[in-house]
């Protein structure tokens, strides 16, 4: 069966963004990277909030007519052109972008029938409130954490309103020379 993987950058304060939205403060480079396309050939399926899609949307398919563009960041761009996205939100009427489509509500009916299906994992990439959402329903198998090593003071925690103990085991870390260390947790 499928498992439905939330895959996150965070600080040591537990935050998913900084107070006005910031990523910058997320290191990725070139030990990460290989490290996180690997993560990538589980998935079948991108999950993603609005702010995030329209982030994503807005961003790499600008790189696949970019002839600067770096041979990792094409290689990602076609990948996640490729991939199924789906969309969670109550707000936008339409996707525009190729392989993604949205889903209104009936959040946990479209992902139970979704882990059913055949293919790979389903990932959610960042989306904190989206995050959030599948918490409450509790529709996350794994977690699939960078902690870096900067504390932001505010922002979009990863944990919000969670109500009693929510127990993980530990499966995997993975400490990088930038001071990142992965989390792999799988929730019980």
């Amino acid at each position: 069966m499928r498992k439905v993987i939330a895959f996150m950058h965070v600080s040591l304060d537990g935050f998913t963004v900084g107070p006005e939205g910031e990523l910058e403060w997320a290191i990725v480079d070139e030990e990460l990277n290989p490290y996180v396309d690997n993560l990538f050939k589980s998935v079948g399926v991108a999950l993603y909030g609005r702010g995030t899609y329209l982030l994503m949307q807005s961003y790499w398919p600008t790189v696949l007519t970019d002839p600067e563009a770096e041979p990792r960041d094409l290689a990602h761009a076609r990948w996640v052109e490729n991939i199924a996205k789906i969309v969670f939100s109550t707000t936008l009427s339409q996707t525009e972008w190729k392989n993604s489509r949205l889903v209104k509500d009936h959040i946990a009916e479209e992902i139970t029938a979704l882990k059913q299906q055949p293919g790979g994992d389903l990932m959610i990439f960042g989306s904190p409130r989206l995050t959030h959402t599948f918490m409450r329903l509790g529709l996350i198998d794994e977690y699939r954490l960078f902690l870096n090593p900067i504390v932001l003071g505010g922002g979009i925690p990863l944990f919000q309103d969670i109500k009693g103990w929510m127990k993980l085991k530990l499966l995997d870390t993975k400490t990088f020379q930038a001071g990142v260390v992965g989390l792999h947790y799988e929730t019980r």
